[in-house]
């Protein structure tokens, strides 16, 4: 941490992170990041919100000589090669304190680095390094000349390194074409047994669109026997007593799609209708609890159909705050949309890192992102979820594409494969959505366009900044930092890279967006709620 000012926080847990606040001093490295943030001026006594993770060094580390653990903020051009030089630290140090490797050593700006130290920093470490100087010019070499006799000597030994050579090339082609036969057979087999419940595509449209399954009464009562044997929290409603919470399933309850509201036990509650599988759902909804995820608090199953009460979110979807203009007396503000954005991106980092085993959502998207009352979000929709494992530690893969056009990632159009980073590009989707106020992929045309495109073409624009105004929201009306919104679209455009591993973690992108949200304060926020708005699609 820098020197000649202070930290307010405190630590209660091996990894804790939080948002904390330090008094600014005039050459610390902190003032000059929060300058970046937009600030044009920021004296000395000033509280800066700084996102910090508090951590002790692990055994292995304090027997290397590590007493400290600094908590470093990364800005923009900065590496951890870099970062462990300014420090005096061995770069494999650094690497092992974050888990990461010399293959994957990427980190990003407004995120958190660990620096395992043996003494605190001083002050002068805190302050950007003067540039090295260049680097000396290479060593002339002189050549020997070389006789007739060595020459020959030389032509022989070429010549049976290349046959030598070509022997084992040839040996590895072979074994490498038998694996790869041997495993495709394997795989294709495995595909075929353990994916019968994966959803169908609809190949004219690329929405989220299941083919029905087929659920015998004794398998539902099965699966009502088995969560009432759990003791979860979950309540197990009669048909009747959803029939009276909403008159009977009246117009008057319903919201949109198979979606009704109902009044259970004096609270508004949303009730979703269903013909379909709902086991895995009900399953992963049953055993996580997080702000971000829409909560499931009961279940139904009447006459071959399934009803799944949930939470209730007063101001609906998101795709009607930004883009279908349901609301056109309030605007979310910028200081709304950053944190509709950390608030997905919370969520989805607890599928990611904190449930076992790690899941991924598969079809995140603005309508699939509710609003409560406060426009704080909640992820909805977990029929395409699913394991990020796949077979014998390999990449979880599908054959059967199902999603929405615009969000879905490159590598599993093309190839199926399902990592955590899928949900990163969507996310990235919805953040530009939020930016822009516009669809993910724009109809206009002759033909569809997706917006990234765009946003592409502004990033390398000779003045960013002023092709960025042009680009964002109209209806915010200017009232943005416009440095954080350069900021956040160069994060948008990490987190839709065409190769999954040049996309940043979702852990990398909360500490990203929970510190220009922190930055974003001063942006007032709508005071008119909607009328009539609540819950999610039909899909």
């Amino acid at each position: 941490m820098p020197s000649r000012g202070y930290i307010d926080g405190s630590c209660g847990r091996r990894d804790f992170r939080q948002i904390i606040h330090s008094k600014a001093c005039q050459h610390a490295k902190l003032f000059r990041i929060r300058t970046d943030f937009g600030r044009k001026t920021c004296s000395s006594g000033f509280r800066i919100y700084v996102p910090l993770r508090c951590a002790c060094p692990t055994k292995d580390q304090a027997a290397k000589g590590a007493k400290y653990l600094m908590s470093y903020l990364v800005t923009w051009g900065e590496f951890v090669a870099k970062i462990s030089g300014q420090f005096g630290v061995q770069t494999e140090s650094t690497l092992e304190a974050n888990e990461l490797s010399e293959q994957n050593a990427v980190i990003f700006p407004f995120t958190t680095l660990l620096v395992p130290l043996e003494v605190p920093p001083s002050s002068s470490q805190t302050i950007e390094p003067n540039q090295p100087p260049p680097a000396a010019a290479p060593p002339t070499t002189t050549l020997t000349p070389v006789t007739p006799s060595k020459r020959k000597k030389k032509v022989w030994i070429y010549i049976v390194v290349g046959v030598v050579a070509f022997g084992i090339l040839a040996s590895v082609l072979c074994a490498v074409v038998y694996c790869m036969v041997f495993r495709g057979k394997r795989k294709s087999r495995n595909e075929q047994s353990k994916r019968k419940d994966d959803p169908i595509i609809d190949s004219r449209s690329f929405e989220s669109v299941e083919k029905p399954l087929k659920t015998t009464e004794e398998d539902s009562e099965e699966l009502l026997a088995s969560i009432a044997d759990i003791g979860q929290s979950l309540k197990v409603y009669k048909f009747r007593e959803l029939q009276s919470a909403t008159d009977n399933f009246s117009p008057s309850c319903w919201i949109k799609g198979s979606v009704y509201k109902g009044t259970i036990n004096g609270s508004l509650s949303a009730i979703k209708i269903t013909n379909r599988d709902v086991s895995n759902e009900i399953n992963l909804l049953t055993k996580i609890n997080h702000f971000n995820l829409i909560k499931l608090s009961g279940i139904c199953f009447h006459e071959g159909r399934w009803y799944l009460v949930f939470e209730h979110a007063a101001n609906g979807s998101l795709t009607d705050w930004i883009y279908s203009h349901m609301n056109i007396n309030t605007v979310l503000s910028w200081a709304q949309r950053v944190q509709i954005a950390l608030d997905v991106a919370s969520g989805l980092n607890y599928l990611h890192s904190y449930t076992n085993p790690p899941h991924v959502h598969k079809d995140i998207k603005s309508s699939n992102i509710l609003l409560d009352h406060e426009f704080r979000a909640k992820i909805a929709n977990f029929t395409l979820a699913r394991s990020a494992e796949g077979h014998e530690n390999e990449f979880a893969l599908t054959r059967h594409i199902v999603g929405t056009k615009g969000y879905m990632a490159p590598e599993y159009l093309e190839y199926g494969i399902i990592t955590p980073k899928l949900d990163v590009y969507s996310l990235g989707v919805v953040m530009l959505e939020l930016v822009t106020g516009k669809e993910a992929i724009d109809t206009s045309g002759e033909r569809d366009v997706s917006i990234s495109m765009s946003l592409t073409t502004i990033l390398q624009d000779e003045n960013p900044k002023e092709a960025l105004k042009d680009f964002i929201d109209s209806s915010l009306e200017g009232n943005y930092p416009i440095d954080l919104a350069l900021f956040l679209a160069r994060l948008i455009e990490n987190s839709l890279r065409k190769n999954p591993a040049e996309r940043p973690g979702m852990d990398d992108i909360v500490m990203s967006l929970s510190s220009i949200s922190a930055a974003s304060w001063n942006n007032r926020a709508p005071n008119v709620a909607p009328e009539n708005q609540s819950f999610h699609n039909s899909s």
